[in-house]
């Protein structure tokens, strides 16, 4: 009796570390869903882009079930931090004022900054051409903190919009005489019959913007990541995602 009795604590006990363990295999990433190719929904609702991609294939390398948590662009970085999710993978900017609130993983795409203006304006990207105009861009971006740094002193006005696709929409109706963004995403817009009569104007203003997954500070899920982000780019995951919605390499 007393050898069944133990038998049973022990099969308990077993059952309770495997319920553990099952309720660890499951992570959240967390995406904006606003920001094509890289994060977007579909006509039936579900989460899909580059982003989103890359995502799934980082969590079946580590073996664990994930699901998506869609958080506005502005709260994004306060969300991982409120724990609504465990990891943040939604083209965030490699930042020293990021790094400060979040740890990045290794890079996973690089990006450039390209002005976007109409293709009957010859539009140019230095001081003197910019002075007294208004260029749009993203609330909380890159993009938004070099037009600050860089020429807030010279425009009329740096508009600031919550999505990227608000930023097109002024561009469209005249509001703004340009858009500073990234590059892939707005090469993306550009094919679109939206974007058919504007094109990149002069050479990115900045040309090696590194993307990195962000997660808590200290949250060894870095290394998992890390780990899995290697493996991906070795057995040609990766290049099969880039090839999906590039015809050239973003990494």
């Amino acid at each position: 009796m007393q050898t069944y009795k133990k038998f049973l604590l022990a099969a308990a006990a077993t059952l309770v570390m495997s319920a553990n363990a099952m309720a660890a295999e499951k992570l959240r990433m967390g995406i904006e869903a606003a920001y094509p190719p890289f994060n977007n929904k579909d006509a039936s609702g579900q989460v899909v882009g580059f982003d989103k991609d890359i995502g799934d294939a980082l969590c079946a390398k580590m073996k664990v079930e994930c699901t998506v948590v869609t958080s506005d662009w502005d709260g994004i970085i306060p969300a991982l931090n409120a724990k609504k999710f465990d990891f943040l993978v939604s083209s965030l900017s490699i930042t020293d004022e990021r790094k400060q609130a979040v740890d990045f993983t290794d890079p996973y795409y690089s990006n450039k900054l390209q002005f976007i203006a109409p293709k009957k304006v010859d539009f140019k990207t230095d001081k003197e051409y910019l002075k007294g105009k208004t260029i749009g861009t993203q609330r909380a971006t890159l993009a938004g903190t070099w037009l600050e740094d860089n020429y807030k002193d010279v425009l009329k006005s740096i508009q600031l919009y919550d999505t990227q696709e608000n930023a097109y929409l002024d561009l469209t109706s005249g509001r703004v005489d340009g858009i500073l963004a990234d590059k892939y995403v707005q090469y993306e817009w550009l094919k679109s019959d939206a974007g058919k009569d504007y094109e990149f104007k002069g050479e990115p203003v900045v040309d090696s913007d590194k993307i990195g997954i962000a997660v808590r500070k200290g949250d060894p899920l870095r290394e998992k990541l890390n780990k899995a982000l290697a493996e991906i780019k070795a057995d040609g995951t990766y290049k099969k995602i880039n090839d999906k919605y590039f015809p050239f390499s973003i990494e």
